[in-house]
């Protein structure tokens, strides 16, 4: 079991950007947060540092989460991203980590445009939004800040 980070150390991750995870903090605290496996330095310039998965668990004072009960078992918080398009149960993760998860699909969709567009743009729709209609919109709606209606439309 690791230690809980100091006091200094849970200052510089709960003014950790809410969407990025994007520390700023002293060289020691994010060395120390790095070794403590809660923040990452990254490899490009100007190589910031950011939470780890188990970096933004502690700043919403999430416990760790339970060891995968042998080979083969993943923890529950591994699924697979997927827009709301309505209908769904009330959802109880809308808070932060949902956030990042739906900032990161669209930053993931913009590069896709980027990289699958003629002459790279990003205004226009790929072949994949193309070829999934509902799941598209659904994402650029969530990521504008719009919500899925609910089941009574």
């Amino acid at each position: 079991m690791t230690r809980p980070p100091t006091v200094a150390q849970r200052r510089v991750i709960d003014a950790a950007d809410p969407v990025t995870g994007r520390l700023r903090g002293t060289e020691s605290q994010l060395t120390a947060l790095v070794k403590r496996g809660l923040a990452f330095r990254h490899p490009r310039p100007p190589h910031d540092h950011f939470l780890t998965p188990e970096g933004h668990r502690v700043r919403q004072g999430i416990t760790q989460a339970p060891e995968p009960d042998g080979p083969g078992k993943a923890p529950a918080s591994t699924g697979v991203f997927a827009a709301r398009v309505g209908g769904e149960e009330a959802a109880a993760d809308a808070g932060p980590a949902r956030r990042r998860e739906v900032h990161s699909a669209w930053q993931g969709l913009l590069e896709l445009r980027r990289m699958t567009n003629p002459g790279g743009d990003v205004d226009r729709p790929c072949g994949w939004e193309r070829a999934h209609l509902v799941r598209a919109a659904a994402l650029a709606l969530e990521a504008a800040g719009h919500g899925p209606a609910g089941r009574e439309g």
